[in-house]
């Protein structure tokens, strides 16, 4: 018979060190893992903190703009205006009136003498006009003279023309303005200051 073994044992050395390596790797692998982990969310968090504080100077930024766009206007409270033949004939009609007349008894206003302008402080229209007679009018004529060689008008917003007779006004000869014109519709025109008419008429 052959001789007789000794019974070897169950596990050798390097069997059972292996499973020890395979929890040491794995260990190892998962702590790997956690610190990947925390670190993407490290790196996710600091992102996003990113994009807010990149957000927020855009944000800023914009409604300063919106503020800072909203320029100051100033609305002109004195405006010259257009003479329409409307206009005209309503200058011709108050003024021929102021001297019981007609406006048949007038040609119409002399050129190049005829203001107009809207006052928005007072909500008034001002206008300043010389009536050309009629030859065929002795009495229109008449009336053309002196302080009725030019004439003031003055018309509220929706209301009637009411006329001042101004062609003597602050002369010599004359008396004192009988209204005060607004100081802008005067500079507007270019008359005098405290003035009522042009510092040159015919």
């Amino acid at each position: 018979m052959g001789r007789s073994q000794a019974p070897r044992p169950l596990y050798s050395s390097h069997v059972r060190a292996r499973p020890i390596a395979v929890f040491a790797l794995g260990a190892l692998g998962l702590g790997a893992c956690s610190a990947g982990s925390h670190q993407a969310a490290t790196t996710s968090t600091t992102l996003s903190a990113a994009k807010t504080t990149t957000s927020n100077p855009t944000s800023a930024t914009s409604v300063s703009s919106t503020t800072s766009a909203s320029p100051t206007t100033s609305v002109p409270t004195t405006q010259d205006l257009v003479v329409t033949a409307a206009i005209r004939a309503q200058l011709v009609a108050a003024g021929a009136g102021l001297n019981s007349l007609v406006s048949s008894d007038y040609t119409g206003l002399r050129p190049g003498e005829t203001y107009y302008a809207f006052d928005a402080a007072t909500q008034t229209y001002w206008a300043g006009a010389a009536l050309a007679p009629s030859p065929s009018s002795m009495p229109a004529q008449v009336a053309a003279q002196d302080d009725g060689a030019y004439l003031l008008f003055e018309r509220l917003q929706g209301g009637a023309w009411k006329v001042y007779a101004v062609g003597l006004a602050g002369t010599p000869e004359g008396s004192a303005c009988p209204v005060t014109v607004p100081a802008a519709v005067l500079s507007l025109w270019g008359w005098p200051a405290g003035g009522c008419r042009p510092s040159t008429i015919s």
